[in-house]
């Protein structure tokens, strides 16, 4: 069988939580089981998931000087289309009719979870350091679970929460190098801004994921992509017209393509499946493996040594994720968050 007609995985064309949606709508306690049935898979995924996003903080970093934020915003879209409407074009006609009615809900949230967010980010790693970026990012779970109340009602149990505070503390060791006194000398600035600003937006689109249409999340994720890609446009046209466009160097277009194809293309499908499986609130604590595993990375990739702190603080962070899923609630309808 060549490249061009072998068959995608199913598990990826097929609308996710399909099982537990129709299970669901004839018994909740159904819908909890085939949910649950699927928890090891979903963790599994977002565990990838915070991998492949530690990945891309660690080259936001690394793309400074080699590629302008908003020229990487958009080239890394441009790349991921290029990758992805070959394998989602079947998908896609297949859930035309599904995606339709939802278009332009579906088109905001990737201008604003995918572009406005990774400009915002990239912006933020010009004026602060990755030690902030850090911090900032372990808020995410605590915007999504207020998020998730607003929108859902959904219920947060005392283990939930201790489980979010035990992952923040997590990020919060590890990006403290250990010391207390090293978190407290940390300096903000408009770039923590700007970061704070970009996970919120992200919070938002993990919570919307909640209620995206029935359709394969390849589908679903090729509208997002290009919604981002001509979005981005507009950026990377303002960025040239006020001078500060940089074309890519040859590192920066290392770093565009595997940005492209992790954290953008395979981070960003296993999240949406993840997330369809044990629900928004439970799927965002993950987020916090991703400051951690970035960490580690540095440990192996940059000769950074590797301490106490890094082990505790992960840990913490699965820690906090058991709790978070021992105590996972669920809605009045009987389905989970």
């Amino acid at each position: 069988m060549t490249e061009s007609h072998r068959p995608v995985p199913q598990s990826f064309v097929e609308p996710a939580a399909t099982v537990a949606t129709s299970a669901g709508a004839r018994n909740p306690v159904a819908f909890d089981a085939a949910a649950r049935s699927g928890a090891p898979l979903a963790w599994l995924l977002l565990t990838i998931t915070s991998l492949s996003w530690s990945v891309n903080t660690i080259f936001a970093k690394l793309a400074v000087g080699e590629v302008s934020p908003m020229a990487l915003v958009g080239l890394r879209w441009l790349l991921v289309l290029c990758v992805l409407l070959p394998i989602a074009a079947r998908p896609l006609a297949n859930d035309w009719a599904k995606l339709r009615p939802h278009l332009g809900r579906i088109a905001t949230l990737g201008a604003l979870a995918y572009t406005t967010f990774n400009a915002l980010f990239y912006v933020a790693a010009h004026y602060t350091t990755a030690v902030n970026l850090g911090i900032t990012q372990a808020i995410m779970p605590i915007f999504v679970f207020v998020f998730a109340f607003v929108r859902f009602r959904t219920p947060v149990s005392a283990l939930q929460i201790g489980g979010v505070f035990a992952a923040i503390a997590g990020v919060l060791l590890v990006v403290a190098h250990g010391t207390w006194q090293r978190l407290v000398a940390v300096e903000f600035n408009g770039g923590d801004l700007l970061s704070i600003g970009a996970v919120t937006l992200y919070a938002a689109y993990t919570v919307a994921l909640r209620d995206r249409p029935a359709v394969s999340p390849l589908a679903f994720f090729a509208v997002l992509a290009l919604a981002a890609f001509a979005t981005s446009l507009p950026l990377a046209a303002w960025e040239w017209a006020a001078g500060d466009l940089l074309w890519p160097t040859p590192k920066g277009w290392a770093l565009l393509v595997a940005i492209a194809l992790l954290p953008s293309l395979l981070g960003q499908i296993l999240f949406i499946r993840g997330v369809a499986i044990i629900g928004p609130g439970r799927a965002g604590l993950f987020v916090n493996l991703t400051p951690v595993f970035a960490a580690a990375l540095a440990v192996f990739w940059l000769g950074e040594s590797f301490h106490w702190y890094h082990a505790a603080a992960l840990a913490l962070v699965f820690v906090g994720i058991w709790a978070s899923e021992r105590g996972g609630g669920k809605m009045p309808d009987g389905t989970n968050d």
